[in-house]
């Protein structure tokens, strides 16, 4: 077992990816580390986020990839240059987790779940000496600057590290460890946080009962989805109460941001954008022969049950001209009038703007305390995006740590051509 050869001793406050990857960089370098967390057990996001099948990052070219992060680019491409998807990967497949690129680029370990990742990077964390404080909620700190926290039965416990990392995440899924509690604290330490909203969510609008009652949970398939010029093609699922899914989360930025603006917005579906506006016109001018509208559509169109249904809640009243019905098929409005809850989104915009941090991620008003992850403002859609920022930051708020206390940096990975090249 590697067991820390400093007596410098740092905090991370968070056992989220970014709060585990920075105790990693910091515990290589022989700093003695312990992660706080106030659940029974780290990861618990991580593991969620990768039931479904854990998305590390995304095959794309760098210069795409990096584009996805909008505003935040500036800010987040450096960090993301010095530990690249392919260093992700490597990192990955140094814990015994080999990878591999999924047909839509995103990039998965080929254990498809989180668990045998988060499990052997655990067994590794502790080899190198990470030590794991649990139960442990942290308040903020005390007048003296030492970090303040409630453990499991209640009682008070003070630390005073030579460095911390804040790393608690943003405020969805706020049952998973995540609450956005943090904000308040660094308020009072007369510290900016933009205001915490969802990101990566689905949309609230109001369906008629037969939609709600028969079609709740259903998939819409193989649509394109535009919003303000841009076009997304994929899938989205049927709420109770409005939409959600993979092309939705993919314009959920933009869209919200014109429903805080304007208290809604309308958003186009394309039903069948594999074909053409001119060929479904000439399909829609077949005889009836007597078939019901409903069948029509089916056999003229290629359009699914849902897919009818949710036209008829667009226009109740179906156009009679062919163009005019094409026209519509290919480019339906539904009106958004709001957002699904934080608690329910995905991921969080808002946090620490990077104005508020020096480029090692260090809080200007308070040196010796760094930001990573989720608290800081940036959001990204799904697809691998995610990760691959909160890794890259976890991992830059260590080095900067290291920085600060003036100790050499260590090789994340054995890989010559991975990590090692950017340090």
């Amino acid at each position: 077992m590697s067991l820390p050869s400093s007596s410098l001793k740092a905090a991370i406050v968070g056992g989220g990816p970014a709060g585990l990857i920075a105790a990693e960089v910091l515990a290589r370098a022989g700093v003695a580390v312990t992660v706080y967390d106030r659940m029974p057990s780290v990861g618990r996001k991580f593991l969620m986020a990768g039931r479904g099948g854990l998305n590390l990052t995304h095959s794309e070219d760098f210069e795409r990839f990096v584009t996805r992060y909008a505003e935040a680019e500036p800010a987040l491409r450096p960090l993301i240059e010095a530990f690249t998807p392919e260093d992700l990967r490597a990192w990955c497949e140094g814990l015994g987790q080999a990878t591999f690129v999924g047909s839509s680029g995103r990039v998965f370990p080929k254990a498809f779940k989180a668990s045998p990742l988060l499990r052997a990077w655990l067994t590794r964390s502790e080899s190198l000496g990470v030590r794991f404080a649990l139960r442990h909620t942290w308040q903020g700190w005390d007048a003296q600057g030492a970090l303040v926290f409630t453990d499991a039965a209640g009682r008070t416990v003070k630390r005073k590290p030579d460095a911390t990392i804040l790393a608690l995440g943003g405020a969805s899924w706020p049952r998973l460890g995540s609450d956005g509690s943090w904000a308040g604290v660094l308020q009072a330490k007369g510290i900016a946080v933009a205001p915490l909203r969802p990101a990566n969510m689905g949309f609230v609008l109001p369906w008629s009962e037969v939609m709600r009652s028969r079609f709740e949970g259903e998939p819409l398939k193989r649509i394109a989805l535009t919003f303000e010029g841009v076009t997304v093609k994929g899938e989205a699922i049927v709420t109770a109460d409005g939409i959600e899914g993979g092309a939705v989360y993919a314009l959920s930025g933009p869209l919200r941001n014109v429903i805080e603006g304007k208290g809604s917005a309308t958003l186009l579906v394309d039903l069948r954008p594999d074909l053409s506006l001119e060929t479904l016109e000439k399909r829609l001018s077949a005889p009836r022969k007597g078939q019901s509208a409903s069948t029509f559509l089916r056999k003229a169109a290629g359009l699914s049950p849902l897919g009818i249904a949710i036209l008829r809640e667009s226009a109740p009243q179906l156009p009679a001209e062919p163009e005019a019905l094409a026209r519509l098929i290919k480019a339906m409005p539904l009106t958004l009038t709001g957002t699904k809850p934080l608690e329910r989104a995905i991921s969080t915009a808002g946090g620490v703007p990077f104005s508020e941090l020096d480029p090692n991620l260090m809080l200007r008003r308070m040196p010796g305390v760094f930001v990573a992850g989720e608290m800081l403002d940036w959001e990204a859609p799904t697809g691998g995006y995610l990760l691959q920022a909160t890794f890259a930051t976890g991992i830059a708020a260590a080095k900067g740590v290291l920085s600060f206390l003036r100790i050499p940096d260590a090789a994340l990975t054995s890989n010559p051509s991975s990590a090692t090249r950017h340090t």
